[in-house]
């Protein structure tokens, strides 16, 4: 699915509406860059408005709808001078849904705008980025669509699915998702479907789906609040289930999960599964392996780029000892296994702790079931690691695990980041402990969204 070329501003634009003492006033406003987050910044008397759906170089009127002291929000009212580079979003829930936020630009501009905000968040934060910052990225355009292997979504009262909204949470019902995997489209659908007819006493308030990367295999985990009676609860997920994979014989297993109510949740109590139906986990064909990837595990998103990723981070890595920490299932450990002696992967996920030990089965590697901080702080001072790989989660690494990490003192060190920002924090202080860059991956795994992937290599230097 290509998308067009959009129609002239005075038409697909609504002229704004005219200011009366009851309307906030509009400002014509001139794109200046994209910032993180998908928003684009644009001045007003100085200040900074963030304004999403619009394009460097534009000129919009925009209405401010939330004015903080440092910056303010603001929606676009009308666009009065269009960018080059603007097309018509592939999607018809562009804008009100809250998943995409560059559909409007053509997958080229796309990368240029996710290379400019990562090297200006390093720089920003006294990071000096490479003059080369490379691009792991979908081999056309029409690689950036039905990339993801998985999806959740809501459920309204009457049982519509859909995303939560831009502006808000409030449910957008969705008709279509061109960046998602078609099996995983179509089960959604059939879902809402079946779980209307099936029972009124299990209410879905979400549900998750994950196939694999030939859309030969499905997991669906369908959360709930706390069940009026858990027994129906358990017997509607059985029956659900069946009729399910009646209309999607790829489903493989399902199961039931009770989030609480709101306001009555303990991270002790909740989540908690109460049923399953079928296999509890997936193969996942990537990189020359068939993972096992059990319900709720964390497993890379993008189904065109997971091999390529494996690449990035693990080829070329040889010697005695490897670390793999925060290790998920194993997807970078298994490979590792082929070229060192021997692989810790350490991860404390009860969802991939299974599924990575499985996964590590006859290889020179061994699972370690433990949050990573405290595997750093019981340490191991007779054997150093030749090469230590890490792929936290959003929050990145922290100081300690950062001070821990320089205390190692490895030669070699991948970091595999989600999120510029804390990227920038952990590089400053690796590269104060003794690192360097060595070369600086830009991988884009999201494509129409503002998300992106960097793979570091560092070296120690001294």
């Amino acid at each position: 699915m290509r998308p067009r070329r959009a129609q002239s501003a005075d038409r697909k634009h609504a002229k704004p509406r005219p200011e009366t003492s009851q309307t906030v006033p509009s400002h014509l406003v001139r794109i200046e860059k994209p910032i993180y987050g998908g928003a684009f910044l644009a001045r007003v008397e100085g200040k900074a408005i963030f304004v999403p759906l619009t394009l460097p170089g534009e000129e919009a009127r925009v209405r401010i709808v939330e004015d903080k002291r440092g910056y303010a929000t603001a929606e676009v009212e009308e666009i009065a001078a269009a960018a080059p580079e603007r097309i018509a979003p592939a999607c018809r829930h562009f804008g009100s849904c809250g998943g995409c936020h560059y559909q409007h630009a053509g997958y080229e501009t796309q990368l240029g705008f996710k290379k400019t905000i990562l090297r200006e968040t390093l720089e920003r934060a006294g990071v000096r980025a490479p003059e080369e910052i490379s691009l792991l990225c979908a081999a056309d355009e029409s690689q950036s669509w039905a990339y993801r292997n998985r999806i959740r979504l809501a459920f309204d009262a009457q049982g519509n699915g859909g995303y939560r909204g831009r502006r808000s949470h409030a449910l957008v019902p969705i008709e279509e998702c061109p960046i998602a995997a078609p099996l995983l489209v179509k089960a959604a659908r059939s879902f809402a479907q079946v779980a209307r007819l099936v029972s009124l006493s299990l209410q879905p308030t979400e549900i998750s789906l994950f196939c694999n990367g030939d859309e030969t295999s499905l997991l669906a985990s369908i959360f709930i609040a706390e069940p009026a009676n858990e027994r129906i609860a358990k017997e509607s997920l059985g029956e659900i289930a069946r009729l399910l994979a009646e209309l999607i014989p790829a489903l493989k297993g399902a199961e039931l999960v009770v989030e609480g109510r709101e306001g009555e949740r303990t991270p002790a109590q909740f989540p908690r599964t109460v049923a399953q139906w079928g296999e509890p986990f997936l193969n996942y064909g990537a990189a020359g392996f068939a993972y096992r990837v059990d319900h709720g595990a964390f497993f890379q998103v993008n189904r065109w780029l997971v091999d390529g990723l494996v690449d990035e981070v693990s080829g070329g890595k040889t010697g005695s000892l490897a670390w793999d920490l925060f290790a998920g299932v194993g997807l970078f450990a298994r490979q590792l296994t082929g070229s060192f002696e021997r692989v810790v992967a350490v991860e404390s996920a009860p969802s991939a702790a299974t599924a990575l030990k499985a996964n590590l089965q006859n290889t020179t590697g061994s699972a370690v079931r433990a949050l990573t901080l405290d595997f750093l702080r019981r340490g191991n001072k007779s054997e150093r690691p030749d090469f230590i790989v890490v792929d936290p989660p959003r929050t990145g690494l922290g100081a300690e695990i950062v001070s821990l990490l320089a205390g190692v003192g490895a030669p070699s060190l991948t970091y595999v980041s989600c999120d510029p920002a804390t990227l920038a924090r952990d590089l400053r202080a690796l590269l104060a402990s003794g690192y360097e860059i060595e070369s600086l991956t830009l991988a884009d795994l999201f494509p129409h969204t503002f998300h992106l992937e960097t793979v570091v290599h560092l070296r120690r230097c001294c």
